[in-house]
């Protein structure tokens, strides 16, 4: 493809993606009354925010969990389930779109998946499951927007006090921006650049 030839036989052969019948049901239910439910009059203009009735809505079934994994108590669909979801709810509120795609994008629910230690997971993923905790992703800065390599925001492995005792830690410098969801986060995914200029390992111990 990036060749400039790509291949029109394999590409139309490659099989449709198609929900299963978890996926469709929760479109054809709790999304449609989600919609339902949706003022984007109300919800731009009036309140500046969903309603309240709407948060419990979405927490209650679990729009917040579709990219976590069943044995944490997400829905774990599939990238097109979700596409479709997400399709669904921008044709009637985009701020219900978004906040919706933002919990199930990039950010802590994803990276916890990946490289949590299993004790972050079994505590917050349940919890980002249930909609208990909101999750952002925090990258853009005043100095630097999508370009992840230009932000200036730093952290550097040390030792500190915590809590009485010497730990390894992080002390962190950051100053961000225009963060979806910061407002009523209660988990931060947070990106920065990390030194470790005394060769602690970081990676391996923190």
């Amino acid at each position: 493809m990036f060749q400039g030839k790509p291949d029109w036989k394999k590409l139309h052969n490659y099989p449709q993606p198609r929900l299963t019948a978890e996926e469709q049901a929760f479109l054809d239910g709790p999304v449609e009354e989600a919609c339902r439910m949706a003022n984007d009059f109300q919800i731009t203009h009036e309140l500046a925010d969903l309603p309240p009735e709407l948060w419990a809505y979405l927490k209650e079934h679990r729009f917040f969990a579709m990219i976590i994994k069943k044995e944490y108590g997400g829905l774990e669909f599939s990238a097109y389930a979700q596409s479709r979801v997400l399709q669904k709810l921008s044709g009637v509120s985009g701020i219900l779109a978004i906040t919706v795609g933002v919990p199930n994008s990039l950010g802590p629910g994803e990276l916890l998946q990946h490289y949590g230690t299993d004790e972050q997971k079994d505590h917050y993923l349940p919890r980002l499951a249930r909609g208990q905790e909101i999750p952002c992703f925090a990258l853009t800065s005043p100095e630097a927007g999508s370009d992840a390599g230009a932000i200036p925001d730093t952290g550097i492995v040390c030792m500190g006090e915590w809590q009485g005792q010497q730990v390894l830690g992080m002390r962190l410098t950051w100053n961000k921006r225009y963060i979806t969801l910061a407002p009523i986060a209660t988990v931060l995914g947070l990106a920065f650049k990390l030194s470790d200029p005394e060769n602690y390992s970081a990676v391996q111990k923190i």
